[in-house]
C-alpha cells in the first residue's frame, strides 16, 4: 500500500519547527489522592531504635508549602537495600524502607523509621523526593546523617558551600532535614536520568 498526500496551495505552510510547549504541573492533590494509613511509619512509634525525621517544605520566600508530599527511601540500619512488598499496606512488623508524608498547614512533614546504616561503606542517607504545587517534575535530594567527623563523600563535596542543605541536623534525638524548594537556602536537587528533562 502506498501513501499519498496532497496539498492545497492557498494552505500555509507549516513551520519546520515547532516550539515545545510546557508540561503540566503536579498537584495540589496530595493530600487528597496518596496518603495512606502507617504512610509515615516505616516503623511503629515506640519499636526499639526508633526515630523521627522530621521538616518543614518551605518556598523561595521562606513560606510554608502546605500540600507537598515527601517521600523517602532508605537502607535498614545494617546498610541492606531491603527489597520486600507491602510499603502501601503496613503489617505493623515488616521494615520496607519507603515512606510517604504530606506537609501540614506548618509546611511540617514527619516519619517515624530507623538510622540508615551505610550502603557498600558509603555515607548512610534518606534518598528524598519532593513533589508539590508548580512543579513539573518531582524533585530529588539526599538527606545525609551529621557527618560526626566522617569525610564528606563525593556528592557532598560537589554541592560546594551549599552542602549543608543535604545534611540532617541533630534535633533533640531527633533527626531535622528542611528543604527550600528556591531562594537563599534551596536544598540541593538531584538530576535523576530516568526523568526524562
Amino acid at each position: 500500500m502506498t501513501l499519498t498526500t496532497t496539498t492545497d496551495a492557498a494552505a500555509p505552510a507549516l513551520p519546520t519547527a515547532l516550539a515545545p510547549t510546557p508540561g503540566q504541573t503536579v498537584g495540589p492533590f496530595f493530600h487528597y489522592a496518596l496518603p495512606y494509613d502507617g504512610d509515615r511509619e516505616l516503623v511503629a512509634p515506640g519499636t526499639p531504635g526508633a526515630l523521627l525525621l522530621h521538616g518543614t517544605v518551605t518556598d523561595g520566600s521562606g513560606l510554608p508549602v502546605r500540600d507537598a508530599l515527601v517521600e523517602i527511601w532508605q537502607a535498614d540500619p545494617s546498610g541492606r537495600v531491603v527489597q520486600r512488598q507491602g510499603s502501601l499496606r503496613r503489617d505493623g512488623h515488616s521494615f520496607t524502607g519507603f515512606g510517604r508524608c504530606t506537609t501540614d498547614r506548618t509546611g511540617r512533614y514527619a516519619f517515624t523509621t530507623l538510622r540508615p546504616g551505610a550502603v557498600e561503606g558509603g555515607l548512610p542517607f534518606f534518598a528524598v523526593t519532593v513533589f508539590a504545587r508548580g512543579l513539573l517534575h518531582r524533585l530529588f535530594t539526599r538527606a545525609y546523617l551529621p557527618l560526626d567527623g566522617a569525610e564528606p563523600d563525593a556528592l557532598l563535596r560537589s554541592a560546594g558551600d551549599r552542602a549543608d542543605t543535604l545534611l540532617c541536623v541533630d534535633d533533640e534525638g531527633a533527626l531535622r532535614f528542611d528543604i527550600g524548594l528556591q531562594g537563599e537556602r534551596e536544598t540541593v536537587f538531584l538530576r535523576w536520568p530516568r526523568e526524562g528533562r
